[in-house]
């Protein structure tokens, strides 16, 4: 039995966490000081020339200021609306927004590289050149590593969500060289690229680290009342700016609005399935906040292809309610059917919210898209949305659905793959990762003052018990004795 027992686990990440942090930042340094530059709209020198060139006489005329509003709505998302909604845990609030800022913070700067390199990068100059669009770009990118976070969540330590960022960003810039270049498919709200990859991406890896002795922290897997709060916030930031997300990128004019609109919609209808099936699934009818931190978000996770087509509003109603359904559907009886049976351990409930509703999303834009005609479209509409221009000007609306279908399968293999693969190199006992009767607990990597505290008070408590009992047993010692 000695032999057998598991040597504990060193959380101590003194060294290692500040060499990544300082040896990575320095490399971000070395590559953009040798890679990126401004573009011609974000150049002194560069915007003058070209607003001479096109006859502009304002500055308003700059893509910053129409790009900005929907950057700053997906960068709230990003660190607030990620950050928040995984403070649900009672003792790892720290760890949830920390962490969450942590890897966003370096994840979007290799994001602007690995994406630069593969769909900016001047073959004359060798270099990238970055405006506001790369910013938001980038911040699609990091979420997928954020979405896979949500299955890790307190079980892993920061010098290992480092890597899964440094992984999850190199795989997301690939799967999307080939599924938005290769394969030429429409996604702008990313179902494909981000949901489904960082869905499945998460899981996986959650499945290579499987712990079947996670059961000794169970007293923390859960929340309580302030968590939820505080989890709830973030639930609000990202349905209130979610139709940014899904029309951050699209076309000027009506894609765009076409994109805010559906979205808007499908977020709504999910809300309302969500709490039905979420009441439904207790005795009593009470609603569980888990459910609707998360379920309410399907819709707006499963409407990312599709945003931009003529789905009508009515459609973005249908995929709003069939999500809200479905992702509760998935708390509810799914997450302990994969933990049970798959060994998959996810925290957060990914598979529900991202993966599921992500992948849905990628057969809804297919069948949308194969769906498209002239009559509603028409033939300029048809050739702008989906782009049929260049290589692909002879290309068919079915075979548009097709490929639709295609790059989803390309997405959840990359997820698959991809995350079995960084699991294995995770698994390697050099990351600082907490034991199984140690996780979710954010002492681990945290000062936790009013913890501290708390225990010391504790221990003066039971000084105080233990002097208050000797006095009493000395006494009743001594009457005893007397008498």
């Amino acid at each position: 039995e000695i032999w057998s027992t598991p040597p504990p686990m060193n959380t101590n990440i003194r060294v290692s966490l500040p060499a990544v942090c300082f040896v990575w930042q320095i490399a971000m340094i070395i590559l953009f000081g040798v890679f990126i530059r401004y573009n011609e709209e974000s150049d002194v020198r560069k915007w003058i020339e070209f607003k001479h060139s096109h006859n502009i006489t304002s500055d308003i005329e700059n893509d910053f200021y129409f790009r900005y509003p929907s950057f700053q709505d997906v960068h709230v998302m990003i660190f607030v609306g990620f950050g928040f909604l995984m403070t649900f845990l009672k003792r790892y609030s720290f760890s949830g927004v920390g962490f969450n800022f942590l890897i966003a913070a370096f994840g979007l700067q290799w994001a602007l590289l690995m994406q630069g390199w593969f769909h900016s990068l001047d073959p004359n100059t060798g270099k990238i050149y970055i405006g506001v669009e790369n910013l938001i770009n980038a911040d699609f990118c990091v979420a997928g590593s954020l979405i896979a976070y949500g299955a890790l969540l307190g079980k892993v330590s920061p010098v290992q969500l480092m890597v899964v960022t440094l992984f999850g960003v190199t795989l997301f810039a690939v799967e999307e060289y080939i599924i938005l270049d290769l394969l030429h498919c429409r996604d702008a709200g990313g179902s494909m690229v981000i949901h489904a990859f960082g869905g499945y991406y998460g899981l996986a890896i959650s499945w290579v680290l499987y712990r079947p002795n996670l059961h000794q922290s169970k007293r923390l897997n859960g929340s309580v009342y302030h968590s939820d709060v505080f989890a709830m916030i973030g639930t609000l930031f990202l349905w209130m700016f979610w139709p940014s997300f899904n029309s951050a990128i699209t076309a000027h004019g009506d894609g765009q609005h076409r994109a805010v609109i559906n979205t808007y919609l499908a977020l709504a209808s999910s809300v309302l399935t969500a709490v039905a099936i979420s009441s439904m699934s207790q005795k009593r009818g009470k609603l569980d906040m888990v459910h609707i931190q998360n379920a309410t978000l399907a819709g707006g996770v499963a409407m990312g292809t599709a945003a931009e087509f003529m789905i009508t509003p009515y459609g973005s109603l249908i995929v709003g309610f069939c999500c809200g359904i479905i992702s509760t559907f998935g708390y509810v009886f799914v997450t302990p059917f994969l933990e049970k049976y798959f060994k998959i351990q996810d925290t957060c409930g990914i598979h529900n919210l991202h993966a599921v509703p992500g992948m849905l999303g990628g057969f809804v834009g297919a069948i949308v898209a194969a769906a498209a005609s002239v009559e509603v479209y028409g033939r300029e509409g048809l050739i702008e949305t989906f782009a049929f221009e260049g290589d692909f000007a002879t290309r068919s609306v079915l075979t548009q659905g097709g490929y639709q279908a295609a790059g989803t399968c390309v997405a959840i293999t990359f997820g698959l793959v991809g995350g079995a693969l960084v699991g294995f190199i995770l698994k390697f006992p050099i990351w600082g990762d907490p034991a199984d009767d140690n996780c979710y607990d954010d002492e681990v990597y945290w000062e936790v003052r009013e913890q501290r505290s708390n225990s010391i008070l504790q221990e003066r408590n039971n000084i105080f018990d233990t002097k208050v009992l000797c006095h009493s047993c000395i006494a009743t010692f001594t009457h005893d004795t007397f008498v």
